[in-house]
């Protein structure tokens, strides 16, 4: 049986022009994806008009109105029908596409939403009359007269109607809501100076706001901490370092948290380029290894950062969305991020989330008062000098007690040291050790709960790291070098990274066509597949840019020895043991977190505790 190929016709195909409005549907197809997309690119316009404030309006999850309402410079009355017209746009002039200092510089967002869906511009300039377009479906009513006091109200209704197969591609209401929201807040993260406003209309009348956004005052790092507070939540923000760092003509600033302020999936990442929010790989593939050794490989860090630069380094119109970007030197822009997440978070030292109390306390959960509780007679928190006097009474007793009781004091002292010691250091001093793995420690505003395992894990490992990057990492020679066969392509993208590999032990050479020779591994992977371990590199390297394989596999070795060679849980520690332990984590960055991202200590305020009491 004969099969007529679909692709050989007798017909000589002919080559025809498209009409405007087919030109337009096809546009739409790739800038407006769903309805969060038309409210990206009308929200981007009004930012670019000098907006001080936009409102943002969306019944039935935007499928059947968005309005986006702003105070910006408007569009003249004679340019309305010019604004609907594709590639036609007051943001540049087209000598130089690789300068561009505006959200929207292509001119097909208005065309494309009034292609696929009714339309509705009124805007008015300052000192000249308001007036309105109507365009539905490809075709442009003439301009009227209308009513409007400044700036300019974009109406979209019925979206996509004029393409009903993409109505079928649409989600619930709810998830087209969601994703409306989500492109506001990272579009307000980037513009703490204006106001923003979302409210959903479905069913009439005045709805119910689901977001605002105040304009906020200060300066740039006061008004975005503001901002971020707002829209990621207190939490984030008072567990945020505040990142700020120049490189040959690249700036870096914003917020990253802690590491033990991580979360369970990539969903607090907000990365923005000249202000424009992006989801780029590269830019991700920075983050994640900055918190590569801070982290396990199932928690994400939270982070918004923000990179400014001259626009002519960075090309933003290498996506049709406008969500991806590549810059001039994509090495620059990543070695700033790493080292400078790094560096905040070397000097936040032995700094841990606040979370971790708080989710401290809430286990605790004390029970409830009643309505109204009777004031219950309670002596007044004693001086320093009447607590000494008390405890050097009290010693004795107490040190009976403690042979029963697993929160024992250890080698307790027939006179008690005097309190301004230690207790007055960030993690206070000493004051006993239960079930042989916790020490608690007073502080002079609280107590620390250390884990003593886990802190000394991180301890030993930050020393075995920095005496790795002091000696180098020691190199295997293998008697017969593997060879290992890949293709060209393969091969040159491996030994583009060769001199990072080398400086981990793994030495590779060419070895003709696309194969490649492994002459030394690292010794402290003892016996290796070498094979094996290429593939895995070059699988990083095709999916993320980078490879990270030989460093983990390396940091993995030296985590196990930190385990192995640290306190064990179950040992009896001295005092003197225990407050030169808190001392060292004081000393030692990271030290608020063990080698997997969880932390090594629990700080908790005396107030809290009292209010655990009912004696707040």
């Amino acid at each position: 049986m004969v099969y007529a190929d679909p692709n050989i016709s007798n017909d000589r195909p002919v080559i025809r022009q498209l009409d405007d409005a087919a030109i337009n549907r096809i546009a739409a197809g790739e800038v407006v994806e769903r309805p969060a997309s038309a409210v990206k690119e009308l929200v981007e316009n009004a930012i670019d008009a000098g907006a001080k404030r936009i409102a943002v309006e969306v019944a039935d999850g935007g499928k059947t109105l968005i309005r986006v309402t702003d105070d910006g410079c408007g569009i003249a009355a004679e340019d309305l029908p010019l604004a609907l017209s594709r590639h036609a746009t007051s943001k540049i002039d087209g000598s130089d596409l690789l300068n561009i200092h505006t959200f929207g510089f292509r001119g097909e967002a208005l065309p494309s939403l009034g292609a696929v869906g009714r339309l509705t511009i009124t805007s008015r300039v300052p000192g000249s009359e308001a007036a309105k377009i109507h365009v539905a479906g490809g075709k442009v009513e003439a301009v009227k007269p209308a009513a409007l006091r400044t700036g300019t109200v974009v109406e979209l209704r019925d979206l996509f109607y004029a393409t009903p197969a993409r109505l079928k591609f649409m989600r619930t209401d709810r998830a087209e809501a969601q994703a409306i929201s989500d492109i506001v807040k990272r579009l307000a993260m980037a513009e703490p100076a204006i106001a923003f406003t979302l409210r959903d209309v479905s069913g009439g009348g005045e709805g119910r706001v689901t977001f605002r956004a105040d304009r906020e005052n200060g300066d740039l790092f006061d008004a975005l901490h503001a901002r971020l507070a707002r829209i990621l939540g207190r939490e984030f923000a008072e567990n945020a370092l505040q990142i700020d760092a120049t490189r040959e003509g690249l700036r870096l600033y914003g917020y990253a948290a802690l590491p033990t302020y991580s979360r369970g999936a990539a969903v607090a990442q907000y990365l923005f380029v000249n202000g424009r929010p992006v989801r780029d790989k590269m830019l991700t593939g920075a983050l994640r290894a900055a918190y590569f050794d801070f982290l396990s490989r199932d928690r994400h860090p939270a982070a918004a950062l923000f990179i400014d630069c001259d626009p002519t380094l960075v090309d933003v119109n290498v996506h049709p969305a406008k969500s991806e970007v590549r810059f001039r030197d994509p090495g620059l822009a990543r070695g700033l991020i790493v080292s400078s997440l790094r560096h905040a978070l070397a000097e936040a030292g032995h700094r841990a989330s606040s979370t971790v109390a708080n989710a401290t306390l809430g286990a605790m959960r004390p029970e409830p008062a009643p309505a109204a509780p009777a004031r219950v007679y309670q002596m007044d928190r004693p001086s320093p000098m009447a607590r000494q006097a008390a405890y050097r009474a009290q010693s004795p007793g107490f040190a009976e007690l403690s042979q029963n009781y697993s929160g024992r004091i250890v080698e307790p002292a027939p006179e008690v040291a005097p309190l301004e010691e230690p207790q007055d250091l960030p993690l206070g001093a000493a004051r006993g050790q239960v079930h042989e793995n916790y020490i608690i420690a007073q502080t002079a505003d609280g107590m620390v709960i250390v884990d003593q395992h886990a802190a000394h894990e991180r301890l030993v490992y930050e020393k075995l790291k920095r005496q790795m990057a002091e000696n180098g990492v020691a190199a295997q020679a293998l008697l017969i070098p593997e060879i290992v066969d890949l293709t060209e392509g393969d091969c040159a993208r491996l030994m583009a990274v060769a001199d990072d590999l080398a400086r981990f032990g793994l030495t590779i050479e060419p070895f003709g066509g696309g194969a490649v020779a492994v002459r030394e591994t690292p010794a402290i992977l003892g016996e290796v597949d070498a094979r094996a371990m290429i593939l895995d590199i070059l699988d990083e390297l095709a999916d993320q840019g980078e490879s990270q394989t030989v460093q983990a596999r390396i940091e993995a070795i030296l985590s196990r020895v930190a385990c192995h060679g640290s306190v064990r849980s179950g040992r009896r520690m001295r005092a003197e043991e225990m407050n030169a332990l808190l001392r060292e984590m004081e000393a030692t960055p990271h030290s608020g977190q063990c080698n997997h991202g969880r932390p090594t200590y629990v700080e908790l305020k005396l107030s809290d505790i009292e209010r655990l009491f009912g004696r707040s």
